[in-house]
């Protein structure tokens, strides 16, 4: 509150206090729990807690954590961690107060935790935690301890809960300052005092005018519990700043009964119906579809986990496996969802591949956050513009972006795009922890113009890049001399420079600057297969053809193969008619058994596109994986062949809508292919 309050003018320096690394993480844990095989097993339950996850980069939930899962151990003899957040601080307070019975009241560990004394402690600082909550204070002075009923003098006497989780020091004056030992504490604690205040006496302290009825003083009826939860969720979401966030999940947490019987001897277990619980989810829910931003969104997910509700993730882990996922007819709690999903995934964080979800602009900036939280990011070939630029500068210039690896090729994004990559790009290599190692931006239309731009940023913020790749763009002889000096100059860390192939050819719009013509070897034809137009169309028909015997021929499969083996990037399209697989293939792949194995797709030296008047699907190594999406006539293919990278795509009045990706390490030379079941045929463009 008191920096807010600071004039801009006035700040000379801002210093970000970062939290764990993983690494750091997995050294704390390890350091508090010796035997190493007791460590292993809790750092694995704690990495499949993944709704925590994110909190175990603060040092005091470890601290939190280890606190809980130690006296777990000592009394259970189990390791489980909390799966909520309420529960894990639940955890924490009830340990503390047994700690403070045993050491400071000569109690034993068994005996029930609470005493009038604790109860009464601990509703006095979860009064005070409100009521400076409200006021935006993280910092107390004696005064605010007195208002609330604490005699700092009795408590420290005890010390033991109150020294645990509340802190006094000496301020710039020698006064007494007081705060708890973290925001995450006062919030709960903040939360506890609300909960208990409303279900004593009906009191909702989040409304600014009480009804004065009988009712609502000595009774909370079902339909004012529901207004209670509702008016938590619409003060967390009106709160610019996102203080409120924690303690709407703490709130939500205590109105579940496994949760009030943790702190049974604290609370009157009045835990909420199923019917209010229901109707709170489904408020929440509703705010969701509402669209809020992505980080209140994420908050509401939280929520929804503290109601033990997973249904909007679920549903949307089902279409994801199913491969039933659309993300044109995605709603926005259904976005927001997936965002959810990917955040919590480690391995989408990752390598994060958009295409997987769509190749749109659209689904790049409702699924930026989790490029910022991942560590390489495959954003090639997704029809981002100037636009995307702007808003992943952002992510760039930030000092909480993880990414090691950016791939923005194929997109025409050309000078105007980088000119505003480099914003970023000033901010972000100009901080130390920057993790950026690696930044492709191979066929997106660069010319001098914008290559000068990328340079003056990398010459300003000398980092640890070290692979750059502008091939396929239109740079002149005296940029790419410029840029390969840079390469040697040893205050630059760059290892790995691409400039080649370059020249004007290579500004033509999307994947049609690799377009590739396709010629049949007539030598590898089916006699099931008739040529015709010229050798440009291929037909399955009813009578055998004269071709002459030759060892490549095909004998049994009605299948062919191109001349001239693809080398570089290669891009070609095709019109279909019945049911055809359009192929790559290695040319030593089997042509003379009647088997399955012979068939493209169904070995592992082949992948294909199997096309139906009512399906796709690719097939590769005899496994098929169905595609979701409407029926063209018209298909292409891209083919990278030093990156590995296959990829189909359905032409829809001239755009190309992306279908599916394989990535792989090509180790043979690779050739187009074709099967075609009878009455089907294919012309090539």
């Amino acid at each position: 509150a008191a920096a807010n309050q600071i004039p801009p003018a006035c700040v000379g320096m801002v210093t970000e206090v970062r939290g764990f690394t993983d690494p750091q993480k997995e050294e704390y844990f390890r350091k508090r729990f010796r035997d190493e095989e007791q460590a292993s097993r809790i750092i694995s339950l704690i990495k499949s807690s993944r709704s925590l996850h994110i909190m175990y980069q603060i040092p005091v939930f470890c601290w939190i954590t280890t606190t809980v899962l130690e006296d777990m151990l000592k009394t259970r003899q189990q390791e489980v961690v909390p799966n909520t957040l309420t529960e894990m601080y639940i955890h924490f307070l009830v340990v503390q107060i047994k700690m403070k019975k045993v050491k400071y009241d000569g109690g034993a560990e068994t005996d029930p935790p609470w005493s009038p004394e604790s109860r009464k402690m601990i509703e006095s600082l979860g009064k005070l935690a409100f009521d400076q909550l409200e006021k935006g204070n993280l910092i107390f002075y004696e005064s605010d301890l007195t208002e609330c009923g604490i005699d700092v003098r009795a408590a420290s006497v005890h010390s033991g809960v109150f020294t645990q989780i509340f802190k006094e020091e000496r301020g710039l004056c020698q006064d007494k300052v007081f705060f708890f030992v973290h925001l995450s504490v006062q919030e709960f604690l903040a939360a506890l005092h609300v909960h208990l205040t409303f279900s004593k006496s009906g009191v909702n302290l989040l409304e600014e005018q009480q009804t004065t009825s009988q009712e609502s003083k000595t009774r909370k009826s079902e339909s004012a519990e529901i207004l209670f939860y509702q008016s938590a969720v619409d003060k967390a979401l009106q709160s610019p700043n996102g203080h409120r966030d924690l303690f709407l999940r703490f709130l939500l947490g205590l109105s579940l009964q496994t949760n009030q019987t943790l702190l049974r001897g604290l609370l009157t277990q009045t835990g909420s119906s199923s019917q209010t619980n229901q109707k709170t989810i489904q408020y929440i829910k509703e705010k969701i579809s509402e669209n809020p931003s992505t980080e209140k969104s994420i908050n509401l997910f939280h929520c929804l986990n503290e109601l033990n509700d997973c249904s909007l993730v679920e549903e949307i882990k089902q279409s994801l496996s199913s491969g039933s996922l659309s993300a044109e007819s995605l709603s926005p709690a259904q976005w927001s969802a997936l965002v959810f999903i990917l955040l919590s995934s480690d391995q989408d964080l990752d390598v994060f591949d958009l295409k997987k979800y769509s190749n749109s602009e659209e689904a790049f900036l409702k699924l930026l956050p989790v490029v910022k939280a991942s560590n390489k990011a495959i954003l090639s070939g997704c029809n981002l513009a100037e636009k995307s630029c702007e808003a992943l500068s952002l992510v760039l210039g930030s000092h909480f972006c993880n990414l090691t690896e950016l791939d923005l090729s194929n997109n025409d994004f050309g000078d105007s795009g980088v000119k505003q990559l480099c914003l970023g790009l000033n901010d972000g290599l100009k901080n130390a922890h920057c993790e950026l190692e690696t930044l492709r931006l191979s066929g997106c239309q660069i010319t001098d113009e914008g290559c000068g731009s990328l340079v003056l940023a990398l010459d300003k913020n000398l980092t640890r890049l070290k692979k750059l790749d502008l091939s396929y763009n239109h740079l002149g002889e005296g940029r790419r001399a410029s840029l390969t000096s840079r390469r040697d100059d040893p205050n630059w860390s760059l290892e790995t420079l691409e400039v080649e192939p370059a020249g004007q050819r290579w500004l033509t719009p999307g994947l049609r600057k690799y377009s590739h013509q396709l010629t049949i070897d007539a030598d590898t034809i089916s006699r099931k297969l008739k040529l015709s137009h010229n050798n440009q169309m291929v037909t399955h028909g009813e009578e055998l053809q004269t071709y002459p015997d030759h060892p490549d021929r095909f004998d049994v499969k009605p299948q062919l193969l191109c001349k001239a083996g693809l080398t570089g990037r290669c891009y070609w399209e095709v019109e279909w008619k019945g049911r055809v697989d359009v192929s790559v293939s290695y040319g030593g792949v089997n042509r003379k058994r009647e088997s399955l194995g012979c068939m493209f797709g169904q070995n592992d030296q082949s992948w294909s596109l199997s096309c139906s008047d009512s399906s796709y699907s690719v097939w590769h190594n005899n496994k098929k994986e169905p595609i979701i999406s409407s029926v063209s006539h018209r298909v292409a293919v891209y083919v990278d062949c030093p990156a590995g990278i296959l990829s189909f795509y359905k032409v829809s009045s001239d755009s190309l809508i992306h279908l599916h990706t394989f990535n792989t390490t090509f180790t043979e030379t690779l050739y187009p292919g074709f099967m075609l079941k009878p009455v089907s045929s294919v012309c090539l463009h």
